[in-house]
């Protein structure tokens, strides 16, 4: 047995040797330290702290085209969890002659700052840790150097430390202490991650190897990363102990007492000799028309020598694939990392089952049909959405998604509160009610945010808004879903004799209208007391007791009557009065109101009166205030004014409408167009003529897309990925084509359905857990992310840039929000978008 397990160990080894091969790193001139094959960034991406979960920041590895590590950085735990305190970066230093990249890293709330200098060593880099004082008393045994590598590219791969080998874990596996809460770092503004079920203490994770040499994935040359001290003790914990967001985390405790050069580590990155990233051959995963463009975008290493060309291979009803169609690639140029070329087979036009192979790529079988986006939006309106409503029991089949969550309400938030999902509560309540207070009423309708359990209000009112747009403007009578706000049920693939849209709206204004009728204006948010239950993963209904909080109960006791805890759970009604907020309600409102005509007449009435009044009043509020120049309120006030137009047909709001939009059209024409082409059908001719320069440089804007980038849309650079603004794009060119087409063609559209489902930078797979799609994306994040699943319908932020040249979207890692949340007002617009572009091609 022990020359069996000696046998296995030199096999690791010598599969590691074998594949230490490749040149040294360079510091580029994109400052970051490379060779084919790997990229070191150093802090070219910082930390922000709170709301971000900083899995994208700090010293990052991006392994043969995989963003593998990050996080290099001191930090003030074993297994950092979002929350926890991260470092400011004063500054950053590249010296290129000394190839090196430095840092200076502060922690304010302990006056405590280090250096970090990274230096180009051979094959790898060396990390070193520089204190000019001791570490502080506070943080002796807790600051330590941590680097932190993604799981999903570890699990089930070697490792070995000091020659022991191991197995990283598929699940997390480990042991943990306890230790009182005097000893545990300060969270960020002082929020708390965890309950400590009133133990006073918390969750300790414990190393699982420590050593001098770990070896990570022997057995994997494409992960294969080395890692060495000569001064200190390196030490492998899994993150997923505290968090499911958690990754592998390699640290090293910094020592006491001790200044200067405290710490230094070796990590060599393996490249593979001759490694060239495989093509990314994108594509629309859900398929194409006949008659429609059909450009295949193929995103290339820059090491990579192009083809000449592409072939096209159909299937046959025997199984075997035949070649129908060969041409020449067409180059693009480079966009940030890679360089892109085109293949067009739009003369393809026969219905099948096809791939396309690029040398020695092929891609999965998509189809040519009629009927290929027959079904885009189904699994969106008919799951994703409905599971997403609120304050109801969700039921598919022998499945519950959800039950009856928040059946105690929402208390009214103390003043002078931050909240850690960017809300604060001011120094009064804007309302009636006392801190703590319970507000009646307000637990009804509305949906989820997203991946959480909030009602977030600006996106409720954008959710209602694109509901009534969809349903104005296509009348899409589909039902499958049963929907009862007496029962508060769901049933899913279960029809009512409802249009499945028209009860969607009704169920988000119950709750906007509750809000304005209770509160006297709109709530910031509906959202958690603690952070504990905002993090909350499964079902809805158990991140609450269920039970009002009773101050005179004991902490996790339930009263006699069993009517009330000491639960401190509840949620609460950020309730600060924003004008802006409420002038975008009243653009709802108005909306809301002409299409709950005849289905919800009270409804419909309550939201008119509350349009007319919210617009009166907030109009007045921002009269008072300091000048806009955001452009935000003036966009809601004409949006506004056009609804109260189209609802009540008074002059005075037209007039204001058209006094608002040329200007916002001069200021930002793609931004504002969509707006200005929804007034077209309630105004006259002439409105139509004014218009039209606008459409023109428009069309010239997608022009300028064309030039900036291979897929030809707008691609968003932010840590919010940009499938939103593609959405956004193709709505508004499906609406420019319906009323002006012999200005902007209907081609442009297809641009956006094909980046959403597969023609985009990294991978092709479909963004959106679409009916149809060939290959979507397997993984999303949703409140069921730890089982890494998805809900079908939802569409993925998208491709994340990370600065400065790396795109990215991992489908075996659900828990970066920025890349793969879906989110109610993300999903309805891409209703919208799916109904546009459904209707444009008929």
């Amino acid at each position: 047995m022990k020359k069996r397990k000696l046998h296995s160990v030199v096999m690791l080894l010598l599969a590691a040797f074998n594949y230490a091969t490749g040149q040294d790193l360079k510091l580029n001139d994109r400052e970051y330290f490379e060779q084919q094959g790997v990229n070191v960034l150093v802090y070219n991406n910082l930390f922000t702290g709170g709301f971000n979960d900083e899995k994208n920041a700090g010293i990052e590895l991006i392994h043969h085209g995989v963003r593998t590590a990050q996080g290099g950085a001191v930090r003030l735990s074993n297994t950092p969890e979002q929350w926890d305190l991260v470092p400011d970066i004063l500054n950053r230093k590249v010296d290129r002659a000394a190839k090196t990249v430095e840092a200076t890293l502060r922690y304010k709330e302990y006056n405590f700052d280090s250096r970090i200098v990274v230096t180009a060593k051979g094959k790898g880099v060396e990390i070193a840790v520089y204190l000019d004082k001791p570490v502080p008393k506070a943080l002796e045994g807790s600051a330590g150097f941590n680097l932190e590598f993604l799981p999903s590219q570890y699990w089930a791969k070697n490792y070995l430390v000091d020659g022991r080998p191991n197995l990283f874990p598929r699940y997390v596996v480990g042991n943990t202490v306890t230790r009182p809460n005097s000893q545990k770092p300060k969270q960020f503004k002082g929020y708390v991650t965890s309950d400590d079920r009133g133990t006073g203490k918390f969750i300790h994770p414990l190393p699982l190897e420590t050593g001098r040499t770990f070896l990570f994935a022997p057995d994997a040359p494409e992960r294969m990363v080395k890692i060495t001290s000569q001064d200190t003790d390196l030490m492998l914990f899994d993150g997923r102990m505290l968090a499911q967001n958690g990754w592998f985390v390699v640290r090293s405790l910094l020592p006491a007492g001790k200044t200067g050069k405290v710490l230094t580590w070796t990590v060599e990155p393996n490249a593979i000799k001759g490694w060239v990233r495989d093509p990314n051959i994108g594509f629309s995963q859900v398929g194409y028309l006949p008659a429609q463009p059909k450009v295949s975008v193929i995103e290339l290493d820059k090491k990579d020598k192009p083809a000449k060309s592409a072939s096209l291979f159909k299937v046959g009803d025997d199984g075997k694939a035949t070649k129908v169609f060969t041409d020449k690639i067409n180059p693009w140029g480079d966009y940030f990392k890679y360089h892109y070329v085109k293949f067009d087979f739009s003369s393809v036009k026969t219905p099948g089952i096809y791939y396309i192979q690029y040398g020695d790529t092929k891609t999965n079988n998509f189809l040519i049909g009629e009927q290929v986006y027959s079904k885009i939006t189904d699994a969106t309106s008919d799951i994703w959405i409905p599971i997403h409503m609120n304050h109801m029991f969700v039921n598919e089949a022998y499945r519950v998604w959800h039950g009856e969550p928040f059946k105690e309400g929402y208390r009214q938030a103390p003043p002078n509160t931050d909240h850690f999902d960017l809300h604060a509560q001011g120094p009064t309540t804007d309302t009636k009610y006392k801190p703590l207070e319970l507000i009646p009423g307000l637990n009804v309708g509305g949906f989820f945010d997203a991946g959480d359990f909030d009602i977030e209000t600006g996106s409720n009112i954008s959710v209602v808004q694109n509901f009534v747009k969809t349903w104005e403007s296509f009348k899409p009578q589909r039902d499958q879903t049963f929907i009862d706000q007496k029962q508060r049920y769901v049933d899913l693939h279960r029809p009512d004799g409802i249009p499945d849209v028209l009860q969607f709206i009704e169920h988000g204004t119950l709750n906007l209208v509750a809000q304005a009728e209770i509160l006297g204006h709109m709530a910031q948010t509906l959202s958690n007391s603690v952070l504990d239950n905002y993090h909350h993963l499964g079902d809805a209904a158990s991140l609450t007791d269920g039970l009002p909080y009773n101050p005179k109960l004991g902490p996790y006791e339930v009263a006699k009557d069993g009517r009330s805890s000491g639960v401190k759970d509840d949620l609460w009604a950020f309730t600060s009065r924003e004008p802006e907020l409420d002038l975008r309600a009243a653009t709802m409102f108005a909306a809301a109101s002409r299409a709950l005509k005849g289905y919800n007449d009270d409804l419909s009435a309550r939201a008119l009166t509350q349009s007319k009044r919210l617009l009166k009043e907030a109009t007045a509020l921002l009269a008072n205030q300091k000048q806009d120049t955001s452009g935000r309120g003036n966009a809601a006030n004409m949006a506004t004014n056009l609804q109260l137009y189209i609802a009540t047909n008074e002059k005075q709001y037209l007039d204001r409408f058209q006094l608002l939009l040329w200007p916002a059209l001069e200021r930002n024409v793609s931004g504002n167009l969509l707006a200005a082409l929804d007034a077209i059908p309630h105004l006259d001719a002439s409105y139509k003529g004014k218009l039209r320069p606008y459409v023109v440089k428009y069309k010239e804007y997608i022009a300028g897309l064309e030039k900036n980038n291979p897929y030809g849309v707008p691609i968003g650079l932010t840590n919010w990925a940009g499938s939103g603004d593609v959405t956004s794009f193709g709505t508004t060119v499906c609406f420019a084509t319906k009323y002006f087409p012999e200005i902007i063609e209907a081609q442009h559209a297809f641009k956006a359905t094909n980046y959403l489902f597969g023609a985009h930078p990294y991978h092709n797979y479909s963004l959106v857990a679409t009916v149809g799609a060939t290959r979507p994306k397997a993984v999303f994040y949703g409140n069921n992310r730890a089982d890494f699943s998805f809900i079908p319908g939802n569409v993925a932020p998208g491709i994340l840039f990370r600065k400065p040249d790396h795109f990215e979207n991992y489908d075996d890692w659900p828990f970066l929000w920025g890349q793969n949340e879906g989110t109610i007002g993300g999903n309805t617009a891409y209703l919208i978008f799916g109904s546009a572009f459904k209707n444009l091609i008929k």
